[in-house]
Parts: structure tokens; sequence; C-alpha cells
């Protein structure tokens, strides 16, 4: 789920320290098994669980071995991504700042330690007596984040109190400037700026007062640390001193101007001891560490996470603790006991209100840091010694090692194998236990779901399952470990059962079930009918038949218009947001189309149940609805369906595509949208969700992989697998060749960054389309009766030399493996367990084809012989296959 609005939040706690990248540092990439011999900074470490990918987008990917051979059986074993065991640890050491010795030991557990040191500050210079401050503005007194009253007055800069600061009023709004003025001429060689670790000027001046005029003293631009030492050229006697903040550091808590202290002198560099490891993907669980010692001051460690080394700074790339308001400035704390300690990462205060740490989190990078918040003294401190013995992970996602893998797949195309199993690893990162310590913090704890496998939507962030994001993920997890479905059928169960009395359904349990989004009811429905027709649940399917009527027959048509199509707006639904929470309003052709999924999904599941007459009159009015679509919502002119019709003339990924997946577009059209998004979304990291900016700036240069999905299937489906397969490439080859590497992002910004900054999760479910695109539709095994009680076969091959593959059914495994051969031959294997019986639908490359079926000819060239053959849109199409292991044959006709 993509970012909900965060209202800017005053953070309690001050005390930065050293950013890692200015200054002396010592840098290394430490491989574990090397004896820690170093190698580039920037280089590629390799674990056991597969390649670690260096940051940037010129980086290479990693590999997973050679490409699979067909012939010798192919190990699609060696592309599994996810940890052997639930004890994870670090791949490699990235760098190490200040006084670390022996950092390389903290990859061997038992034996050395890694010891990291630091001296006892010295005091810092105060101001004079009577010296003030003033400010271009200050934010209103408040309970802060932790609930002790707070004020963010100018003079909180001069206190001497680094728990203090002063706060603009002006968020993301320059230029700020602080005034520091003393009763008499004070001779300075400098200034400290002591900022907040989760708020600091990155861009300002400093000038002092010459009796008559400002005076430039000095500048500092993209400063990227807490506390920031500015020299002058020479030492100044002012009475004065302004500092004009221009830009400051973006953190989850707002775009604000934060100073803690502004010290007299220049204070000498104080390189806080920090190692960052390296876990060489993105992993999920609680962070272990296990202390050997420390000195008798109770020293402080301080740990920040990133699934990127981009936004591993101070502070972590994200913790709840920004969202829940605990003063913990973007990282977890620990005070280590002279003893030591073996000390797990779990949500909470370790003294009192002091050292709290955020417990679970999703990450690849790793920073330790010997330090302390000034708020949590004397509690903890930010100077002395401590021994690390050993540094690890307790997994706690779905543990997917080649041996839990019901469904698998392989291909002659390296690149797909491994984008497979990066989305099945980032599939498996977020499907966990719903946990009321580990989840979204925003309301969405709910009784109903503590303790229950679900679909989370990211690893990271939010950890709410989202029912839209089951659309990609539930099918992905079905493909590769049917045995966790339950994680899927949590979530649909537990949203129907807090359906709102009108027949609206909640998309998640965040805010108490109570988020407005206006197209989450239609996925919950088309989500469901996915369910029963991969698991055969018929218990499901009749237990919320009930609720399934009533927002089809109730919700849906309180807004829907004259012409009988969906219009946000009506019904107070003005505020409803969607997927992305986008500013649209109207008819939507995404909401209409999915719309028409949505009741023929409903109409498939009622004649499931033998409710004939409700399935006749929904399949009725998706037909009523996709007329109105084409009416209305056609944009003749640029061939495409339009987004909206009122507003900004624009055209989107999301209706374009769901319209010729829910069969809304005839062919013509089909073909027309598709050329339309070829010729006005093409970017080198996968295709854009909007084909202009007219609904926010940049919208151009978004990319979903959420509504990539079903254009991959609309292209398949329409015969153009080679286009498909290159929007999967440069999709999810940019996804897989960039740091973190492996897994799969919520969204992919301008320049292919990561959409939302650090914010955003780079392991999210709904992002895992290519796994059931590459199933479904290149091997081309569906299910078409709940529970594979029949199913098909229907490659698209595209230029790929051939595949194989499995998927988990309640009856067994049904597998397929196909080969097509530069001399036109294509051969098709499938093995399908009893109690099914199939349909096979094999290409003919546009040309007169002879099919066999295990050596019987079915199709001649020009009729049928066995098995219904007919040709039909370009495939051989044969039905009424049973168990058992049958073998198609297609070969140029005589």
């Amino acid at each position: 789920m993509p970012t909900l609005h965060r209202e800017p939040q005053m953070s309690s706690n001050t005390a930065g320290e050293e950013s890692p990248v200015p200054g002396p540092q010592r840098r290394a990439v430490i491989r574990a098994g090397l004896g820690g011999a170093a190698v580039a900074a920037t280089g590629i470490t390799l674990g056991a669980a597969g390649p670690a990918v260096a940051a940037g987008p010129s980086a290479a990917a990693g590999t997973a071995g050679p490409p699979a051979s067909r012939h010798a059986g192919g190990n699609w074993q060696q592309y599994v991504q996810g940890p052997s065991s639930r004890t994870v640890r670090p791949t490699g050491v990235h760098s190490v700042t200040g006084q670390v010795t022996r950092a390389d030991a903290l990859l061997k557990p038992g034996g050395r330690t890694t010891v990291l040191k630091r001296p006892q500050p010295p005091t810092p210079p105060s101001w004079p007596a009577g010296t003030t401050a003033a400010a271009s503005s200050s934010h209103a007194p408040n309970n802060g984040n932790d609930g002790r009253p707070r004020t963010y007055d100018a003079s909180n800069a001069i206190d001497g109190d680094p728990d203090t600061f002063w706060n603009d009023d002006t968020i993301a709004a320059y230029p700020d400037t602080l005034t520091v003025t003393t009763t008499a001429p004070l001779s300075l060689p400098g200034i400290t700026v002591q900022s907040n670790g989760d708020g600091f000027p990155v861009d300002f001046t400093v000038e002092t007062w010459d009796g008559s005029a400002w005076q430039p003293a000095a500048a500092v631009t993209g400063n990227t640390t807490a506390r920031r030492a500015v020299p002058f050229a020479a030492a100044v006697s002012t009475t004065q001193v302004r500092i004009t903040v221009t830009a400051d550091q973006n953190t989850p808590s707002g775009e604000f101007t934060r100073i803690n202290e502004v010290y007299p002198g220049v204070l000498p560099a104080d390189d806080v001891p920090r190692v960052v490891v390296d876990f060489g993907k993105v992993v999920v669980g609680y962070p272990h560490i296990r202390f050997a010692s420390a000195s008798g001051n109770s020293p402080g460690v301080r740990l920040a996470f990133s699934e990127t080394l981009e936004f591993l700074t101070e502070r972590s790339d994200f913790t709840r603790s920004d969202q829940s308001g605990v003063p913990a400035q973007g990282t977890d704390q620990y005070a280590v006991p002279a003893r030591g300690a073996d000390w797990q990462d779990v949500k909470g205060y370790q003294s009192g209100t002091k050292v709290y740490a955020d417990g679970l989190h999703g990450f690849r990078y790793l920073q330790i840091s010997l330090d302390a918040l000034a708020a949590d003294a004397p509690a903890a401190q930010p100077w002395g010694e401590v021994a690390i013995d050993a540094v690890w992970l307790d997994f706690t996602a779905y543990l997917g090692t080649p041996g839990s893998y019901r469904g698998w797949f392989l291909s002659s195309d390296d690149d797909l194998n491994r984008y497979w199993y990066g989305a099945a690893y980032t599939n498996e990162l977020v499907t966990d236990t719903f946990r009321p310590d580990d989840i979204d913090p925003r309301g969405a704890d709910s009784p109903t779901l503590d303790g229950k496998l679900v679909l989370q939507d990211g690893a990271k962030r939010d950890r709410d399952p989202y029912v839209g994001d089951l659309a990609v993920s539930a099918r992905t997890l079905y493909l590769t470990h049917d045995d966790a479905s339950a994680a899927a059928r949590n979530v649909l169960a537990d949203l129907a059962d807090h359906q709102r009395a009108d027949g609206w359904i909640p998309p998640a349990s965040i805010n108490g079930y109570t988020l407005p989004l206006f197209d989450y009811p239609l996925w919950w429905v088309t989500c469901s009918w996915d369910y029963v027709l991969y698991s055969g649940d018929r218990g499901y399917a009749s237990r919320y038949y009930p609720q399934l009527t009533k927002v089809l027959d109730t919700w849906y048509p309180s807004v829907t218009d004259a012409d009988g199509l969906l219009s946000k707006g009506l019904n107070g639904t003005g505020g409803y947001g969607d997927y992305a929470f986008l500013d649209r309003t109207g008819r939507i052709t995404y909401y209409n189309a999915n719309y028409v999924q949505a009741l023929n999904d409903a109409a498939s599941l009622a004649r499931y149940l033998g409710h004939s007459a409700d399935a006749d009159r929904w399949a009725a009015r998706a037909g009523t609805v996709a007329d109105a679509v084409n009416a209305h919502l056609w944009d003749a002119g640029a061939g495409a369906y339009l987004d909206s019709s009122t507003g900004a003339v624009r055209h989107a990924q999301d209706g374009n595509s769901i319209a010729i997946t829910a069969g809304v577009a005839d062919p013509a059209r089909a073909a027309s949208a598709l050329a339309h998004l070829d010729a006005t979304t093409v970017l080198p990291y996968g295709n854009a969700f909007m084909d202009n900016d007219t609904i926010f700036g940049g919208a151009s240069q978004r990319v979903y992989a959420f509504t990539s999905y079903p254009e991959l299937l609309a292209r398949f489906r329409t015969g153009r697998a080679d286009s498909a397969l290159d929007q999967i490439r440069r999709t999810y080859g940019w996804m897989d060749r960039n740091d973190p590497g492996t897994t799969n992002w919520e969204g992919i910004g301008p320049d292919g960054s990561a959409y939302e900054g650090s914010y955003t999760s780079m392991a999210h479910g709904w992002s895992t389309g290519v796994l059931p695109a590459l199933t479904n539709e290149l091997l081309g095994i569906r299910p078409t009766a709940p529970g594979f009680a029949a199913w098909e076969v229907r490659p698209h091959p595209g230029s790929v030399a051939w595949a194989r593959g499995q998927v988990p059914t309640p009856h067994g495994p049904l597998s397929a493996d196909w080969e097509h051969t530069a001399k036109g031959t294509f051969t098709l294997t499938v093995r399908a367990p009893h109690g099914t019986r199939g349909t096979v639908a094999v290409p003919t490359d546009g040309r007169g084809v002879s099919v066999y079926v295990d050596r019987r000819l079915a199709w001649s060239g020009r009729k049928a012989t066995a098995y219904g053959a007919a040709e039909i849109s370009g495939y051989i199409v044969l039905s009424g296959l049973g168990a058992g292991s049958h073998t198609v044959t297609v070969r140029p006709a005589r």
C-alpha cells in the first residue's frame, strides 16, 4: 500500500552525532570466510543465501548461477533466496567509522570480539550570561511525541541542554533564521551547530554583525550530519551571529529546521564509532546482538536500519516510532551492562521511559553506533567501550527453503528465473504473524487478527494486510506456498467480518477498519474468487456470500450514476481514496473496469454455489457497465480509455490494462490502448502508470509494479508475449540490479529512484506480479474451476526457448514442461493430478500445424481428429485431458 498522508510530527529528542560520510573514515567490505580480507567498498558480497547487490544505478546484478539447463534437469533450487534457517547472519561488513577494532569478528560468532570505543567528550563551551536568541518563527508549544510539555523557542538553541531545541513553524518553507545576541562583543573562531537526528539543516549560511551590517562568515551546503562544526576564515569579534537555513533534512517527522544547540566555538571532531553490516538482501525479524562486555558507565548503543545504503544515515530509513510518537529519533537504543548481555531487539523501554527500541525491522543494512540520546541520560551514556561477540537476526517471516516450495518455475532465461524467485522471496517476507507490537501503529491492531498468519503489505512498513495488495500477493502465495494460503483467507475473512452496515468493506484494519478507499471492496470480491479458485474452499465461499451480495447489491449501487457507471463523489465518497490516494473523482475507467471484473468474478462464485439467478444478474450488470465504459470513457482521438471523464485529459495504466483483462475492451480497442501505452509510458525502469503529469508532478515518471501486473497480463493474453517480457525485464531488471537487489519495490520514481524516498518499502508484496505472470501466462497454468478441478495450460512463449514448472493444487501438483525449438516444433508435457480435468492450448505460430497428443493425431492441419481440437486465436485447443501425463507435440503441417 502506498503512503497515507503524514502530518508533521515534533521530535522530543536531540543529540545527533557525526555522519558516517564526512571526515576520516575506514571503509571495507569484509566477506565472511575470507579472513577479514578487504575488497572494494562498492563491491558485491556474496552470502550463502544469494547475491548482495551494491547500491547505485550502475551496480551490476548478482547472479544466482549459470543459466538453467533443461536437458540436465534444471536446478531451480539454486534460485531460491530465502535463508536456510531462522537465524540469519550478516554476509559482510560494509563500512567502519571511528574507534572500532576487529569489525569482521561480527561475521564469525564465538572467538574474537568487535570492540567500539569512544572517550568521554569534553564539556562544550557556553554563551555568556545575558545572551538571547530570536528566530523567524517558532512552533507552538505542545506535549511532544512523548507526552511531556515542550516549547520550541529560539532560546532552546543556547540553553546548554541538547534535549531541548528550536523548531521553526514553516514546514518546508524557507528561509528560516536564528539570531544569537550577546551583551558584549565575543571573539569567535567559528560555531558548532548541534541539530536533531531526525531533522538537521542541510544548507545554511552564518553571518556576523560588525556594528552596522551583516557580514558573511561561512556557508554550508549538503550537510549530512547532526553536529556540524563551522569554522570561520579568521576569528571574528561580534555581538550577533545569524544562521540562515535554506534547506533541511526531510524526515518522517517533517521538513523543519531543528537546532538543539549553537555552541560558541569549533568543537573537535567526534567520530562516533560505527559498524555497518550487510545482510546481503532485505530480511525481516528481530535483530539480536550478543554483547561480551562493556565499560561500567552504561554505554549506549544506537541501531539504525535501512533497506538501502542511500537512506542509511544517523537514523533508520523508517521506524514505527516515527508514526507512534515515541521520541527515538529514528534509531533503536540499548544501554549495555558491564557484564554484557544477550539482547534481542524487542519493542519497549529498557529503563522507565528511557532507552527505547522499536523491535522488529525489515532491512538489509544495520548500523551499530556507540552513542546515546541526550534524553536517555543517565540510563545510557554516549561514550565508553562495548565488545560485541555476534550479530544476527531472528527471522520471523515465512521460511522459504527449497524443501518448502510446492510450486516452482524454471526457464531458458536466467533473468526471468531470478525475477520469479526474487518475487517469491519478497512475498515470503510479508507472510508473517500479525502481532500488535510490529504492525502499523496507526490504529491497525485488531484482536480478531492477533496471532494469525497474514499477508502484510510490506516487510518494513506498513505491516498491515491490505486487500488490494492481495490481488497480486495472494496469487504469488498460492503458486509457491499454498500450505500458507490461510494467510490470505484470514485477511479476507476478517475484512468481511468488519463490513459496514451499508455494505462497504474496509481495505485493512488501519484506523480501526475505517480508512475510506473506493476501489478496495472490489478487490475483496475478486480476491475472494481467486482464493476459492485456487483453494476450492467452499466453506469460505458459503460463509461470506452474504457479504459479497451486500457490497455488490447495496454499496456499489449507491455510488452508481444514471448511466450505470460508478462515480466517485456520489453518496459522500468525494474524500475516498484508492490504492495510490489519487485526487481523481467522477467516472474513472479503473474503478469501472474493476467493477466489471468483480461482477464477473462474483457471478462465477455464485454459479459454484448454485445461485444461478444472482450469477445471471451480476453477469448482465457487468455487460451493462462494460458497454457504458466504452460509450463514455473511450477516447477515440488517443485510442485509449480516459482516466476520468472529468478534468484534465490523461490515460492511465490501471484503467486501460484492466479494461483489457476484464473483457471490457474488444480486440481492436485492446490493441489500440496497448499501442498508446507503448507510445507514452515506456521508461528504462518499467511503464509509467500515467501518460502525463496532470494528476500530480512526476506521475508520468512513476512506475507501480502493482498496476503493471494487469498490463503484463493484457500483453500476454493479446498475443504480445515479447512486449510483456520486455516490460518485465525493464521493471524487474531495474529492481534486481539496484540496491537492495532481489526484492520488489513498492514504487519507482523519477530516474528509477525509490518513489517516496526513505519511506518507500523495498520489499512489497503487491509488486510480485512477475511471478503469477510467468507461471499463469508464460508457462501457462491456470485454474478454471475451484480447487483446480478444471484447469488450463496455455503457454505464451514469446522468444523464450523453454519453460517448466509446477503449481500446487488441493489434488496434488500440476506441472507443465514445454520447449519451442528453432526447427518449428513445440512440445508440451502436462502432468495432472487425479480428480482433475483440463484443457491444453498450444500455439500455432500463425501457420498450419499437425498436433499429436501422446502420439495420437488430434489435429490434422485442417480438422479435428481427437480431443475436440479447435483452432482459436492462434492456438489449437484440446479439451478433456484427464489425470496423468500427456505430451502434446506441434509440428508444421505437411
